[in-house]
Formats: C-alpha cells, sequence, structure tokens
C-alpha cells in the first residue's frame, strides 16, 4: 500500500492549517466516486499541494516532463499523481491522457489558463479544459484559491500565511455531436472559468470579473468566511 500520499496530504493539512491559516469551504460538494475534473485558478506553485491537502479524494495532475529529471523528483512526483508530458510534442497527447484517468474514475486536476498567472487575477482560459470535459462527459468540480501567492515554495512547510479554498457547486458540460468548433470550445471554457470566478475576490477574477451591475446583485466571494453556495 502505497503511504507516501496520505502521509503526504496530513503533513500538509498541520503545515496549512496550522503553520499557516487555511479555510476550506464546500468539502461537501466534492463527488465521492466518479471521474472528476477539478478546475481552479492556478497562483502558484503552492496550489497543488493545497489542493491535495484540501480535498478527501486522491488527485492527480499533469506537469511537463522536465520536472521528472532526476529519480528522487521522479519517484515522489509519481507517487503524489503527477503525469508527465512532453510540451515539445502535441497538445493532443495530454488530451489523450487526461482522457485515460477520467475513464478509470480519476479526479484530474486542470488550471484551465495553462500555466501560473503573473498578476495573481485569472487570464483567458485555454479551450483545452473545454474539450476534455466534453469528450469524458466528467463531473467538473470548480475551485478557487486565494493566499497561496503570498508565500514562495521554499516556505511551504512554514507558510504563515491566510489560505483560502473555495469548492463550488459541480456541474457538467452538454454532450456535443461531431467535432466543436473553436468558438464552441472557448465559450464553454470562459463559462468554466465564469464558475471559478465567482468562487474568488473581486481582485483575483481579472478578464473574468463581472460588470457591475452583476457585482450588486452577487453575494461578497471575499467575504472573512466565503461561501461556495450557489
Amino acid at each position: 500500500m502505497r503511504l507516501m500520499y496520505p502521509t503526504g496530504k496530513t503533513l500538509g493539512r498541520f503545515c496549512f492549517g496550522v503553520l499557516g491559516r487555511l479555510d476550506v469551504t464546500g468539502r461537501e460538494s466534492v463527488p465521492p466516486f466518479g471521474p472528476v475534473i477539478l478546475i481552479a485558478n492556478h497562483l502558484s506553485n503552492n496550489d497543488p499541494p493545497v489542493l491535495v491537502s484540501t480535498m478527501g479524494r486522491r488527485l492527480n495532475f499533469i506537469a511537463k516532463q522536465e520536472l521528472f529529471g532526476n529519480p528522487f523528483s521522479r519517484f515522489l512526483l509519481r507517487e503524489f499523481g503527477v503525469h508527465p508530458f512532453d510540451r515539445s510534442g502535441r497538445s493532443v497527447d495530454i488530451i489523450k491522457l487526461a482522457l485515460r484517468l477520467l475513464a478509470q474514475d480519476h479526479t484530474v486536476v486542470l488550471f484551465p489558463e495553462g500555466s501560473r498567472s503573473p498578476d495573481h487575477s485569472m487570464h483567458k482560459g485555454l479551450p483545452g479544459a473545454a474539450y476534455i470535459a466534453i469528450k469524458s462527459q466528467a463531473t467538473i468540480l470548480p475551485v478557487g484559491i486565494v493566499g497561496t501567492e503570498k508565500f514562495s515554495s521554499r516556505r511551504m512547510m512554514f507558510p504563515f500565511a491566510r489560505i483560502r479554498v473555495n469548492i463550488g457547486q459541480p456541474f457538467t458540460l452538454p454532450s456535443i455531436e461531431g467535432r466543436p468548433s473553436h468558438e464552441v470550445l472557448q465559450s464553454m471554457a470562459d463559462m468554466m472559468m465564469s464558475r471559478i470566478a465567482t468562487l474568488l475576490p473581486e481582485q483575483y477574477r481579472g478578464v473574468y470579473a463581472l460588470p457591475p451591475s452583476s457585482q450588486q446583485e452577487e453575494p461578497n466571494a471575499g467575504a472573512t468566511q466565503p461561501d461556495g453556495s450557489r
């Protein structure tokens, strides 16, 4: 039995919850079984460990192959459900990998922006995540992350910062016959990103910030205790 993942999760809960201030809302929204695509905003390299620490289900990540350069890092990453892909190859290989994991009823974490946000606000989502969601018809779980940008990865075990993870309501994308156009995929990706945006304080929403009229009607996602309800 592999003990690295549960041991790391326990350690993460201690570091983020005791040596930091970790607030999590919406844990009851996490589907207990079946294929799940967890989508989240991406602030820093601290995001994956925080997600591992807060989610009841085992998570799978897809990361650049360069991180697997030495035997120790390769062993550690694989123990924590990280799967390599070659960035010089075709994007279709990433899609095939994600679809294969979802077909085995795993939970796959996707950051639809494709990389960390340099200014910590949301940028345009890429259509690849929408394509994976449509083809797999997996449940999509939106998550908003706040605070992981406030400490470096070298200080991960001693964050001394407030971290908030706001888990939203799961949803699915409609099934589409044939190959969806780029426009349709981008529209679906924007909808997925908007679900994440509603779980974040206004200053984190970036290009997915709501117009002033909508902001007056929606709950305050940046309140002291964020609310993951709809």
